[in-house]
């Protein structure tokens, strides 16, 4: 797969629908930025008529749910420091792909489903973004065995609860290193494990920020969680553990 299975009139009406989908969340990016950008969205799209790679189909709505909600999680990660980040199940490539184009950032892009991570490796390499940004398959607790303390940044877009999230990060995470996670409508219950659970791992909530997608697409709240201290648990603890016994 390479970008040019995009015909032009195709990358067109993309680019001028993604446009207006940043313009209205007051998102910004570069011409450049905007067509790799639509050109992924576009592979994501047809890609998906094979083999299921999302519930999102059509162009508009991709525009918004994908690209845009992406790209809401920009500002928390140009927060953290100077570096790579690692994208926590990435799926086709969400957040990852749109805020390492975006961020210009090396990246990781991880995933448990082989096809998935496949697809995303045929992304980036028609983007020619394949000597940056890599997808790996692979879960959480292994990266985090491998690639200790390597990551400035870890993003996540509603892939666990948060607190499970917080721990998967916590390993790949230098000092002073943000984790970013989006969420839908997260409930005080999971905040406030979270909160506990970061205590445990050595990091603090340190912003939330909420948002309305257009035309009533959703509530967005991302959280950012700054890694300030070490772990009181060895992590990662075994595969699985944070998803089924968590740490609070």
């Amino acid at each position: 797969m390479d970008s040019h299975y995009v015909g032009d009139e195709q990358l067109a009406l993309a680019v001028t629908t993604l446009r207006e989908a940043l313009r209205s969340c007051e998102l910004q990016v570069t011409e450049g930025q905007l067509e790799k950008l639509a050109i992924h969205l576009l592979l994501v799209i047809e890609k998906n008529k094979h083999f299921n790679l999302t519930r999102i189909t059509g162009v508009e709505d991709g525009a918004y749910l994908h690209v845009a909600d992406s790209l809401l999680l920009r500002a928390a990660l140009d927060d953290a420091p100077r570096g790579p980040f690692a994208d926590i199940g990435t799926g086709a490539g969400f957040p990852g792909v749109p805020l390492a184009i975006a961020s210009g950032r090396k990246g990781l892009l991880v995933d448990s489903v082989g096809k998935k991570v496949a697809a995303v490796n045929e992304f980036l390499q028609a983007l020619d973004m394949s000597a940056r940004v890599t997808a790996v398959q692979a879960r959480a607790e292994e990266v985090g065995r491998e690639r200790r303390g390597q990551y400035a940044a870890v993003v996540a877009r509603a892939v666990a609860q948060t607190g499970v999230l917080v721990e998967y990060a916590t390993p790949l995470l230098r000092k002073g290193g943000r984790l970013v996670v989006a969420k839908a409508r997260p409930g005080k219950e999971e905040l406030d494990a979270a909160e506990r659970t970061a205590r445990i791992c050595g990091l603090k909530l340190v912003s939330r920020e909420t948002y309305e997608l257009p035309g009533g697409r959703g509530h967005r709240e991302v959280l950012s969680y700054e890694r300030v201290g070490n772990s009181s648990v060895k992590l990662p603890r075994a595969t699985g553990m944070a998803q089924h016994h968590p740490l609070v």
